[in-house]
């Protein structure tokens, strides 16, 4: 295969490895040295057997490809890289005729499947949402009408009562309808369309910081930014809502967990994603935001539905935080997951970087 044409394949997104007819690695792509964490260099004159292990069902796709002169893919294909990293993977096999004495060799294309799940898990969580938000929008004006229909007439009769002593049942009325009234504005709220702008995402993370930190005295807040990530285009109140909303949460588990508050520790951390798929499209950049914190974490019963709207963990709390936070996110082209073990909850946002936008001037650690 000549230069120009490996030249071509480091562009690709997806993995791709040449090798000869005796299955020693030719080339990899940049896509393929990140996939399976070893360099072009290091595995150049391995065999796959040496790279892979003794994979039966790799060597029967290769042989099945050559004696039939054509390409086929194995869809579930299971690969160990040094005994430790496990991938599972579809893999395309294309057989290739080499330089001039025409000897054989194999084009391997890899994809992730875990990847592929995951880009259809976020298809269907978004229909999911965007079905439970048009329920709740219309459950939300349902109740608005009546509920200020209840606190008119409260405030009525809380004027016409004799006895200071029933005072006290008109306010509970009037201070309840209020509280109804407030969570029906929430739940229609996430439905403004964004209002896009540049965005330094540490001005962002600030904000909420310097919230969190007044809100909850003596939780510890601390930075872990990458000074040289880019600007992004987006609602800067929508981010500052969704990554306050996630930290908000963190801080009340802590609180609620019954240590002692001053142990309790968030973290705030950026990094730069390269090459991601977001809601079906290839960026090559993606501002990669993390909220980490050292409470209980999330219950097991809770994990499938964590974004839903009305679940909450907390007594008293109304469970549209993270609702809210998801739809924003949703809104912002990005994705929102997370990770949580007892002692450590990672929410992780990525939102994507269009090539126009360009570096901001380092942030403040």
């Amino acid at each position: 295969m000549n230069a120009a044409a490996l030249n071509g394949l480091d562009l690709l997104a997806t993995a791709v490895a040449v090798v000869d007819d005796k299955q020693a690695v030719l080339y990899m792509n940049p896509a393929a040295e990140n996939l399976f964490e070893a360099s072009n260099t290091n595995v150049a004159g391995l065999t796959l057997e040496r790279l892979f292990g003794d994979n039966a069902v790799l060597g029967t796709a290769i042989s099945y490809a050559h004696a039939n002169n054509c390409s086929y893919t194995e869809h579930e294909l299971e690969l160990a890289i040094n005994g430790r990293l496990r991938l599972h993977l579809a893999c395309t096999v294309s057989p290739m005729e080499r330089g001039a004495e025409g000897a054989s060799g194999t084009l391997l294309e890899f994809r992730q499947i875990d990847q592929q799940m995951r880009v259809e898990r976020e298809a269907r969580l978004l229909e999911q949402s965007q079905a439970h938000r048009e329920l709740i929008r219309n459950l939300a004006h349902e109740i608005k009408n009546p509920l200020g229909g209840i606190r008119g007439a409260a405030q009525l009769l809380d004027r016409e009562l004799e006895r200071p002593a029933l005072h006290e049942y008109t306010q509970v009325i009037i201070k309840e309808s209020d509280r109804l009234q407030s969570l029906m504005d929430r739940l229609l709220t996430p439905h403004r369309l964004p209002l896009p702008g540049p965005v330094n995402i540490h001005e962002v993370l600030e904000r909420v910081r310097s919230v969190i930190v007044a809100e909850f005295p003596g939780i510890s807040v601390r930075r872990d930014y990458d000074t040289s990530m880019p600007m992004l285009t987006g609602d800067r109140e929508q981010l500052i809502q969704s990554v306050l909303n996630i930290a908000r949460n963190a801080a009340q588990a802590i609180k609620g967990s019954g240590r002692d508050i001053h142990d309790g520790e968030i973290r705030l951390k950026t990094r730069i994603a390269r090459q991601v798929t977001l809601a079906r499209r290839r960026y090559r950049h993606a501002v990669q935001v993390e909220i980490i914190d050292n409470g209980p974490g999330i219950p097991e019963h809770m994990r499938e539905r964590v974004f839903q709207p009305l679940v909450s963990g907390r007594e008293g709390g109304n469970g549209l935080g993270l609702t809210i936070a998801h739809n924003f996110v949703m809104q912002h082209q990005g994705t929102i997951k997370f990770d949580s073990v007892p002692g450590r909850t990672c929410f992780t946002l990525l939102l994507p970087v269009h090539d126009e936008e360009s570096a901001p001037p380092a942030a403040n650690r």
